[in-house]
């Protein structure tokens, strides 16, 4: 049997079922990221493109980044929650917010990226953790 893993946003009207574990989860610490959620860092898995089902209706808007690469956030349009990303230096994953699965025993992340820019009292992750900048 196939794993199985549901994300929603805080309304319950946008949903991911993922199928499998996924292939990355990770912590970013870009501004970008700080931006979206409203916190000091990003928790987000990534999961192969055709191994997620998305149900509902979703806004979607676009950011160009620094590289030029462009990621597409889709949101809920009524609560507002970002269910789902794709585009970047990942072009064929969809990544999406750990919070969005509301499951205190996911998988911990074994990424932290754009560290340059961590707060420094951020909380701190496993030995098992690599670290990037």
């Amino acid at each position: 049997m196939t794993l199985r893993r549901e994300a929603s946003c805080r309304c319950g009207a946008l949903r991911a079922v993922c199928e499998g574990q996924p292939v990355r989860v990770s912590v970013c610490h870009c501004l970008a990221c700080q931006q979206r959620t409203g916190s000091a860092f990003a928790a987000q898995a990534r999961f192969p493109a055709d191994r997620v089902t998305i149900t509902g209706e979703a806004k979607v808007w676009t950011r160009i980044a620094d590289s030029g690469n462009t990621t597409d956030y889709s949101f809920c349009p009524t609560c507002g929650s970002t269910l789902h990303y794709s585009g970047g230096n990942f072009p064929d994953w969809i990544a999406i917010p750990l919070g969005a699965f509301a499951d205190p025993g996911f998988p911990p992340p074994k990424f932290s990226v754009w560290e340059e820019r961590k707060h420094p009292w951020t909380v701190v992750l496993g030995d098992d953790v690599e670290h990037m900048d």
